[in-house]
């Protein structure tokens, strides 16, 4: 009996150890777990609250796209920091160091006493942009795997550890390639200083009084297309003074182009990054500006096309979409070397019918064009899709493959059809009989539906080119949506209705669908009125039109 029962109690104690041992077998990964977890979030924390606090521009990356070392440590790293104004490239555990010992890019410079016209370089070492050449010894630099060499974040110039010599060190900046495009911060400093005494005859101020300073500003919408507005805007951030380089999801337009208050009037270049609405939206706060009597300070604009359709962009020859295949240098480059040209802007005003109706008339301003009919029908159709999910449509080509669709389903409803019984059409005043049709499209500009020359079609017909700063509208119509493909492949011609100075169409009955620039709404009986509003100063690029016969086959 004493044996069973010194065999129970070690057979209890047997027990016990092992239930002791997987309890520590499960709780130990689960304590670990939770361990690093709350160190990563604690971690996690400490870096947003430097990212908040710093002057830097810092982002985290999980993968540097060319090899990296840390300017603190000077260790091969993989992850890490990088601020996105002057490339400062730093791992994790060193950010803190970093911040505070490096100095970012100064939008202006700090009180120096009278007015400063030059300032030295700003060198960082390591980390420099691959084939860059020394400007001591114009021998290759970042040749070595390791943090070597050094780049000024104004000029880009680069230079050897062993070139490195002490007047580099305080030699005055020049500003490199894009002086002439660039904001010095010594400029802002004096402007700031005279604003401060009241004092506003900017002229003797340098590069105010430099004849070829045609100072830039970069408009990026970062929700435009390809979702590539983000992106670009570090890579101007990096080339240019980061003052004038603006997000238009964090701040308006109207709001950063009072930066043109303070720069030379007539001289200052806009480069809109984003599709023809965010284009329509700039124009629109640079048409503010003409309310206010700021009508000197009026910018001309270029275009980086990031959007679905970018025919306006096409139109001045700044390309049918930009994927990232242009260095941002050559983009900057081509801004320098456009010419001045006018942009005609319309007045769209939609009165609607009846005795009571008591709402005011909806007005539009149009840049490119106005449609009732099949492609303002695609456009509707697309619009609501993309207000119901629109994390589908990041990418130019998904959003070209919806409009395809909805063009095919159309070719098979033909929703527009009978649509010369439903409406009526004057040009200047004189009455158009229409042939059976579809669709009407009036045109401000060449290019329309993402690369077709609409009113030239096939090309086998005399007739005028549409140009955009006639004050001339051209007027066509389509059979359906068959048709407008047909028209995109060059293997039909429009029906071209005629030119005109204003543009009246009256919807008698049913609802139609219509669009102004890409914008689609469902319309009840109406009276459309298009009028001359405005001149808008672009900037043309020459050599970049794509009448993309290729891309519309695909398409």
């Amino acid at each position: 009996a004493g044996m069973e029962g010194s065999g129970d109690a070690s057979r209890a104690v047997a027990d016990w150890r092992l239930a002791v041992w997987t309890l520590c077998s499960v709780l130990l990964p689960v304590l670990i777990t939770a361990w690093c977890s709350f160190q990563r979030s604690r971690r996690q924390l400490l870096i947003r609250d430097i990212f908040r606090k710093s002057k830097h521009d810092w982002h985290y990356t999980d993968l540097f796209g060319q090899p990296s070392y840390c300017c603190v440590c000077a260790q091969h790293i993989l992850r890490g920091a990088f601020c996105g104004c002057c490339g400062l490239r730093v791992s994790e555990r060193c950010l803190k160091k970093a911040d505070q010992r490096f100095l970012c890019k100064e939008i202006m410079m700090r009180g120096t006493g009278g007015a400063p016209s030059s300032m030295p370089h700003h060198w960082i070492r390591g980390n420099v942009p691959l084939c860059s050449c020394c400007m001591v010894c114009k021998q290759q630099c970042g040749t070595q795997p390791k943090l070597c060499d050094y780049r000024c974040v104004w000029c880009q110039y680069t230079v050897h550890d062993e070139c490195m010599v002490d007047c580099l060190r305080t030699e005055d900046c020049t500003f490199g390639e894009f002086k002439d495009l660039i904001i010095p911060p010594y400029y802002l400093s004096t402007i700031n200083q005279m604003r401060k005494e009241k004092r506003t005859s900017y002229e003797k101020v340098v590069p105010y009084c430099r004849k070829h300073w045609m100072p830039l500003i970069v408009l990026a919408n970062t929700r435009s297309g390809n979702n590539m507005g983000e992106t670009l805007l570090g890579e101007f951030k990096m080339l240019l003074n980061p003052v004038q380089v603006f997000d238009l999801s964090k701040i308006a337009p109207a709001k950063a182009l009072q930066l043109c208050t303070l720069l030379p009037c007539n001289a200052v270049r806009v480069l809109v990054c984003g599709g023809d609405g965010t284009v329509g939206w700039v124009l629109d706060a640079i048409d503010e500006m003409k309310i206010k009597g700021q009508e000197r300070y009026i910018p001309q604009v270029a275009i980086l096309p990031l959007g679905t359709g970018n025919d306006l962009s096409n139109t001045l020859g700044w390309g049918a979409g930009y994927a990232g295949e242009v260095p941002v240098e050559q983009i900057l480059r081509n801004v320098m070397e456009a010419d001045g040209v006018e942009l005609d802007r319309w007045k769209v005003q939609v009165t609607n019918k009846g005795y009571y109706n008591l709402r005011k008339p909806k007005v539009f301003t149009m840049n490119n064009y106005f449609s009732v009919g099949p492609d303002a029908l695609m456009a509707l159709n697309f619009h609501a899709h993309r207000e119901k999910t629109p994390s589908l449509f990041s990418s130019r080509i998904i959003n070209k493959a919806v409009y395809f669709f909805y063009g095919t389903k159309d070719c098979l409803v033909q929703e527009c059809k009978d649509l010369n019984k439903k409406v009526e059409l004057e040009l200047d005043g004189e009455r158009i009989e229409l042939p059976n049709l579809e669709g009407i499209i009036v045109l401000n500009i060449g290019y329309w539906g993402g690369g077709c020359r609409l009113w030239e079609g096939m090309g086998d017909e005399p007739y005028p080119l549409a140009r955009h700063d006639d004050g001339l509208l051209e007027v066509v119509g389509v059979h359906g949506s068959f048709h407008c493909a047909q028209i995109q492949v060059k293997l039909a011609n429009p029906v071209r209705l005629g030119q005109a100075h204003t543009v009246r169409l009256i919807l008698k009955s049913s609802k139609m669908p219509m669009q102004v620039d890409g914008e689609p709404w469902a319309q009840g009986p109406c009276t459309v009125t298009i009028t001359h509003k405005t001149h808008a100063l672009m900037l043309y690029h020459s050599g970049e039109q794509t009448d993309d016969d290729a891309s519309s086959l695909s398409e």
